[in-house]
């Protein structure tokens, strides 16, 4: 349910700020752009003022504002009032996970959901793992999985799975036929990286400096907004970096990669499933979290606590 032009509008409206806007709704920017674009066509009038350094509301946006809040309130009333009528586990379950979990891990999972709950369609919106806790928090998507610990007090997670981010190399890299390094030695090499805001990138971090490792004085050669931008770069010989276990299965065993240990370090992370603090799953979201803790004991995680479901 619902108009996407509409919550694009008001996302824009809230932030007075296109970029920001499409951070919060795991969009590219000119998307965002040509949403409003398209939704000021429709209803014939410039919506937002961007003459100035910052952008602003026309008074027809400030007129639609208002209607949209409206709108929007209208749609949960709806929602909610259509629950029970819903026949099983059946509709839409919105889903937004970071990277790793969703290219290697979500899709088993919800093949197997999709067994036991045929009428169920996944929809699942891939960013890092701040964007999925706003888009959880904005109610843009139901569940939420997400690499590594989160601080926010707003969230409730739990651990579902254990991943190890290792460091790789090329074949052909000194490297590759030891049986560890020091620390230190990671100064020497152009190191490839995730983007800031990534879970795989702050867990890495957290643990080289646990380890004794300055990040400030590594050499960061380039930054990617995804695992595969990191592994093909490896092995394409121009740096080396770190990945998840799970996402260099593949490239382990046909060889293009190799594992090196480091001393001392250890990098492993808790995979999580998260939702809103204080407000309980329903529907087809307390399915999944049901079908969830049957396959996986779940852990309590920060500001967590039990839902009472599966147990």
């Amino acid at each position: 349910m619902g108009n996407f032009r509409l919550k694009v509008f008001r996302s824009v409206a809230k932030h007075l700020n296109f970029r920001r806007a499409a951070e919060e709704l795991c969009l590219t920017q000119p998307a965002v752009t040509l949403q409003i674009k398209a939704l000021e066509q429709e209803v014939g009038a410039q919506l937002f003022d961007r003459s100035g350094a910052h952008i602003t509301l026309t008074p027809a946006g400030v007129t639609l504002l208002k209607y949209a809040g409206r709108i929007e309130k209208l749609e949960v009333e709806a929602q909610a009032a259509l629950t029970p009528y819903s026949e099983g586990e059946r509709g839409e379950l919105r889903i937004g996970a970071s990277l790793t979990i969703a290219q290697y891990i979500l899709p088993h999972l919800l093949g197997a959901f999709q067994q036991q709950h045929t009428q169920v369609h996944p929809v699942v919106t891939t960013c890092n793992t701040e964007q999925v806790l706003e888009a959880l928090v904005a109610h843009r998507v139901a569940v939420g999985f997400i690499e590594g610990p989160t601080l926010r007090r707003d969230i409730r997670t739990e651990v579902f799975l254990e991943d190890e981010i290792v460091l790789m190399v090329p074949p052909a890299h000194e490297w590759s036929e030891r049986g560890f390094i020091d620390p230190e030695e990671l100064m020497q090499e152009r190191l490839l990286m995730r983007e800031r805001g990534s879970g795989t990138r702050r867990v890495v971090e957290m643990a080289l400096q646990k380890g004794g490792v300055k990040v400030k004085h590594l050499h960061l050669g380039m930054e990617f907004d995804s695992t595969e931008g990191i592994t093909t770069a490896v092995e394409a010989g121009l740096g080396i970096g770190f990945a998840s276990l799970w996402a260099i299965s593949k490239e382990l065993q046909v060889g293009s990669l190799r594992v090196v240990p480091i001393r001392g370090i250890q990098i492993k992370r808790p995979l999580s499933v998260a939702h809103p603090l204080g407000q309980e799953p329903k529907g087809i979201a307390l399915a999944f979290f049901s079908f969830l803790r049957s396959r996986h004991p779940l852990k309590t995680g920060f500001r967590s606590r039990s839902w009472g479901v599966g147990e």
